[in-house]
């Protein structure tokens, strides 16, 4: 069944088809035009669980979705991952949430750390190491272990190196050391505690996530958000891009040793969270997002401001970013190394910067606008050679254009309301959002149940795409450049662990 970005369909029109039968469409699908954006389970009382696939077709800007029942007698079925790459990670979820077995799946394994949610035996319980790393055998193969405990605020992962000397001939990213079970937290019908945690999923993307909540709420009550209340949240996801993607290119900077643009960029990230806190009261842009609207206005006096201030900032941003991308020994380090070709991103299902780097032209606000991109176009920035040079230039190129975007947004804001009453949810229903974070695909999607409340909430980051891209990246490289490469993708370890 078809529908459009923000956009719903009554549980009982979502084609449910049988085993086999979802695993051709979904196949056939994926051979053509579409890409899977999201595959996951949703328990149906004691029937068994019923997987949901989601469909992608970017030149359309239409989605579809497909299910299929796993009887709970049977808890198993055909994994796609053999023959589509891009379910690997979501089978291995489904595996370890619904201790549902995907039979011929690779590497089955958890990619988090918790029991499944339908109580009954988890399907490796029956495996002496359910958390296996794989091995290289050789005498001159050795192992590099690193975390899950880092120096530093980040989360905890663990990263496991198969070297030759110096070279990576692999790396296995084992994450979800701390599970916090958002997702179920997020069922229910309160909404006050619901949008809370959405601005909690990745507090570095609070804008984006919230965004995407409010949205599935707003499709299942048929709640029209106001022009103005859509270009405010506009202006904040931007302000979040720019203030992620800055503070990234002076993290790159420092990987290499190239200071100046380190802290030069370090600061400037600061200047635009404070462009947060000016509008919303909080420099990650929490507070803002709220069903039916937003909280905060944007007067006048404050969009004359917010744009004297980017004029000022895009100078030194310009200024800044040459410095970074004119110098030899800063190129020499970032050209050529974490190379992924266009095969292998889309293979994989890459997105957001990192699979722009590699030539995939993939953006929500492009390719399934919604809001304010259904009328203000912004151009999408593509690297050419896949690597670290890509993905930082692909970041500075955004900074510009969403400076551009901003500059001519802000004082041509619409009129109208901030906030929009929400009538009550529609029940039986599959709400689904998108939106375009920092990192990339955000997804969200929303199942009530027969009362109206949320039955299943699921949720992607864009993350959840990309970790296996690192993980591709950095084959064959230095084991000295898995930090710069680390930082070129800069994924979620809270966005993952949901």
């Amino acid at each position: 069944m078809e529908l459009f970005n923000g956009g719903n369909i009554a549980l009982a029109d979502v084609p449910l088809l049988t085993a086999h039968e979802f695993r051709s469409k979904v196949l056939h699908l994926c051979r053509g035009d579409a890409r899977l954006l999201n595959l996951f389970g949703h328990l149906v009382s004691d029937q068994g669980v019923r997987l949901f696939a989601v469909l992608g077709f970017d030149e359309e800007a239409q989605l579809q979705i497909v299910s299929t029942l796993v009887p709970a007698d049977r808890a198993q079925y055909e994994a796609l991952t053999p023959d589509l790459l891009q379910a690997h990670w979501f089978e291995r979820e489904i595996a370890e949430q619904w201790a549902v077995r995907p039979a011929g799946h690779p590497w089955l394994k958890p990619i988090r750390r918790h029991g499944n949610y339908r109580g009954v035996a988890d399907i490796w319980q029956d495996i002496s190491n359910p958390h296996p790393f794989f091995a290289i055998d050789g005498d001159e193969v050795h192992e590099v272990g690193v975390g899950p405990v880092h120096a530093g605020i980040i989360e905890p992962g663990h990263f496991r190196f198969q070297c030759h000397g110096e070279e990576i001939i692999h790396l296995e990213v084992q994450l979800g050391y701390q599970h916090r079970g958002i997702e179920r937290m997020m069922c229910g019908k309160d909404l006050r505690r619901a949008v809370l945690l959405s601005e909690c999923i990745a507090g570095d993307t609070s804008v984006g996530h919230s965004m995407a909540f409010c949205e599935v709420t707003e499709s299942l009550a048929g709640c029209l958000v106001s022009p103005r209340a859509q270009a405010i949240r506009a202006v904040a996801l931007e302000l979040e891009r720019v203030a992620n993607h800055v503070g990234d290119l002076g993290a790159l900077g420092m990987d290499v040793g190239f200071l100046p643009t380190s802290g030069y960029f370090g600061r400037m990230r600061g200047d635009y969270l404070n462009l947060l806190l000016a509008l919303t009261g909080n420099r990650f842009g929490k507070g803002l997002c709220r069903p039916g609207g937003v909280l905060f206005d944007i007067d006048e006096s404050m969009a004359e401001d917010l744009c004297r201030k980017l004029k000022h900032y895009k100078k030194e941003f310009d200024q800044v970013s040459d410095l970074l991308f004119t110098r030899p020994s800063v190129l020499a380090r970032f050209e050529d190394v974490g190379t992924l070709s266009r095969k292998t991103a889309q293979k994989i299902g890459l997105v957001g910067p990192a699979g722009r780097a590699s030539q995939l032209e993939l953006d929500v606000r492009i390719n399934y606008p919604s809001g304010m991109w259904q009328f203000h176009h912004v151009p999408i920035s593509l690297g050419a050679t896949g690597d670290v040079f890509a993905r930082a230039f692909v970041r500075r190129q955004e900074v510009l254009r969403s400076l551009e975007f901003l500059l001519k947004i802000l004082p041509t804001l619409p009129k109208g309301n901030l906030m929009t009453p929400l009538a009550n949810f529609m029940p039986d229903t599959f709400a689904v959002s998108m939106v375009e974070g920092w990192r990339g695909e955000i997804m969200h999607v929303g199942i009530t149940n027969s009362e109206g409340g949320f039955a299943r909430y699921k949720i992607k980051d864009p993350s959840f795409h990309n970790w296996f891209g690192l993980v591709l990246a950095v084959r064959n490289e230095e084991i000295s450049d898995f930090p710069l490469c680390n930082k070129s993708f800069n994924l979620s370890y809270c966005g993952h662990d949901l």
